[in-house]
């Protein structure tokens, strides 16, 4: 199903987008992940991606919102994104949740060339918990999530109430 917001912008409802897991989590942290990418299907991607995910033991998906389709920014001479969110528990500090998902991201082909540029998949972490974290890998929270359509328009489309408190 398509939901039509601009032109610019399209909301995608699937079967895993948006999800909401219907069991309590054991898992004692919380986090918030952007994902994106414009190559290829994306779309099939994020569906093998939540499988994926379903299946790890260091994560336990809780939520996801809708894909929304999005012109790029930045490096505008490219293909346009979708883009959605995933919450996620996790037993992973953030340092080890990072370390997780550059190597989620390289086993679905992520290749890094340039800053903005087209990619497979592209996993951020928006929020971890209530953490604020200014490193030269990981800022938390994720510098620029609240300028991103890519992170506000499916974040207002999310139910669980830690979600609700970040609109």
């Amino acid at each position: 199903m398509k939901k039509q917001l601009s032109p610019a912008y399209q909301l995608f409802f699937e079967a895993l987008y948006p999800y909401r897991r219907k069991r309590a989590s054991v898992k004692p942290y919380r986090a918030l992940l952007g994902i994106g990418g414009n190559i290829g299907d994306v779309r099939r991607r994020f569906r093998h991606l939540f499988v994926h995910l379903s299946r790890e033991p260091f994560v336990e998906v809780i939520e996801t919102a809708p894909i929304l389709k999005n012109p790029p920014f930045g490096y505008l001479d490219q293909p346009d994104f979708y883009n959605t969110l995933i919450f996620v528990k996790t037993c992973l500090k953030p340092k080890a949740l990072l370390r997780y998902i550059l190597r989620v991201e390289k086993r679905f082909g992520r290749k890094r060339s340039f800053q903005d540029a087209p990619r497979t998949l592209d996993i951020d972490m928006i929020f971890y918990e209530r953490v604020r974290l200014n490193t030269p890998r990981l800022c938390l929270p994720h510098h620029g999530w609240n300028d991103r359509d890519s992170v506000l328009i499916p974040l207002a489309l999310m139910k669980d109430p830690y979600m609700k408190e970040k609109v």
